[in-house]
Order: C-alpha cells, then structure tokens, then sequence
C-alpha cells in the first residue's frame, strides 16, 4: 500500500445562503386543509397556503397587496372609511337633538 496517497471526496455541498436565494427566486408554495367534524357534521375549515418567494418575483406574479395597505406602506394614507364617517355625523346630529330636548325633560321631572 502506498501511504503518500490522500483519499479526496467530492461532494456537492449547498450554503444556507445558495439555497435561500434558489427559494426566493423560484418561490415554494405549502397548502394544507384542516377539517373538524362531529357525526358527519363539518364545524370548521380552514384552508391554509403559503407563498414563500422574493418580493420581486411577487411582483412578477401580480401579488401586491401590501402596497396600499397603511400597515405596510409608510406611503399610504390613512383615512376614516365612509361609514364611520357617516356614523360620526349622526351621532353629532342625536346630541344635538338631545341637548336641546334635554331641557324640556328636566322641566317634566320638577
């Protein structure tokens, strides 16, 4: 035997780093259902996936639902939905109302 030979493995080893940028480029979709059911009776169903990728290839897909969004946007503007502006006008209008009948109950009670 000749002991001035050194055994060499080849090996194709993968970074951390190579194979989050393969999944962010490419994406990976994980899906799953969860049914609770008593006697033949569905009680709930919830119906999960997850798309994990790059916010670029995101894009590419045409999913950009954190853009003006205010919890993820710093851009968008933050405003009061139609109805809880309407809601706050009629309730200026019923205190009105009341202030001003407020008086003739207060008369009644004496």
């Amino acid at each position: 035997m000749n002991d001035n030979k050194k055994l060499t493995h080849s090996t194709n080893s993968t970074t951390v780093a190579d194979l989050l940028e393969r999944l962010l480029d490419k994406g990976i979709v994980i899906s799953g259902d969860i049914r609770i059911r008593l006697v033949e009776v569905e009680l709930l169903t919830l119906e999960i996936r997850l798309l994990i990728c790059s916010v670029d290839k995101a894009l590419e897909m045409g999913l950009d639902w954190w853009t003006g969004n205010p919890a993820f946007d710093s851009r968008a503007r933050i405003t009061a939905p139609l109805p809880t502006i309407e809601l706050e006008d009629r309730l200026q209008r019923l205190e009105a109302r009341l202030e001003a009948v407020l008086p003739v109950i207060e008369e009644t009670r004496k």
